[in-house]
């Protein structure tokens, strides 16, 4: 009986790779005694996971997605997620643990969402990232760089749409928020505890650092800075490539390093280069 059961579990060994799905591969293997403890808890953490009918992904037992959920090829959501309806969930991306997404939004490949809510008809293109904690550290008495806790969320609102390789951090002290109808384009850096008002527009490579307050109606050109703690009030628009060091109270056009009203930057630049000129007749 031993040798029976010896051939028997090399063949199952053998056929068990090519032939048979994980969950059924473990519970066929346990049975013949031919599997490790290890591997027999990795084929119940399988059993968690099941595939979803409409587009081919998988998604955890205790997931609430709508019947009209698109999960597509490659894609995972977790456990406590909900998907609302007409959801698509593009292959490769990750829906994390207790994550919402809104009706008729679309998240892009490989996006991946955590400690965050979406919410409807929203676009999350290629890659992008939200939820992730911030860069928040600290020196001890000893010297070390520790970390701070980072356990709140990043809400997402309605409408929005954010960029391929974006990256939104969740809260430490105050949630991340991002407001209704809100625009993001891609490679953009949103640090924690971030509040943006509704209808903004943030192009390319703009970097926030973490606490930052912006009003409705702001517009940020590419490669724009903004220090941390700084608040920008509604219906300012900052040039490419300024960088905000203060706070800024009025409505109006910005730019420079640091940023200033329009006019006074053309001034400031106008200047420096009647100032070259002049500097290099006289050498």
């Amino acid at each position: 009986m031993e040798a029976i059961l010896r051939r028997t579990t090399r063949r199952a060994a053998t056929l068990l790779p090519r032939s048979l799905p994980p969950c059924s591969a473990a519970r066929l293997a346990r049975f013949l005694g031919g599997i490790s403890a290890a591997c027999s808890s990795a084929g119940i953490a399988s059993v968690e996971f099941i595939p979803w009918h409409n587009g081919g992904g998988i998604l955890h037992r205790a997931a609430s997605v709508d019947p009209t959920a698109v999960v597509e090829t490659g894609a995972v959501v977790h456990s406590g997620a909900v998907l609302g309806k007409e959801v698509v969930v593009g292959s490769g991306a990750v829906v994390g643990p207790s994550v919402s997404v809104g009706q008729s939004t679309r998240i892009g490949y490989n996006a991946v969402l955590s400690n965050c809510s979406v919410g409807e008809f929203c676009t999350i293109h290629n890659g992008a990232c939200i939820g992730q904690d911030g860069f928040g550290f600290f020196v001890d008495e000893e010297g070390h760089v520790k970390k701070k806790p980072q356990m709140l969320y990043a809400r997402i609102g309605d409408h929005v749409e954010i960029g391929a390789n974006t990256c939104i951090d969740r809260g430490s002290w105050r949630e991340t928020l991002i407001g209704d109808h809100t625009k993001i384009d891609n490679l953009v850096q949103i640090g924690h505890n971030v509040v943006i008002g509704k209808c903004c527009m943030i192009c390319g490579q703009v970097g926030i650092a973490g606490s930052v307050t912006l009003g409705d109606y702001v517009t940020l050109g590419g490669r724009v800075a903004i220090r941390d703690h700084v608040s920008v009030a509604s219906k300012v628009r900052l040039a490419a490539n300024s960088s905000v060091t203060k706070d800024i109270h009025k409505p109006g056009d910005y730019g420079g390093f640091p940023a200033v009203p329009i006019n006074e930057w053309r001034r400031q630049t106008a200047n420096l280069r009647l100032f070259s000129k002049k500097d290099g007749e006289t050498r």
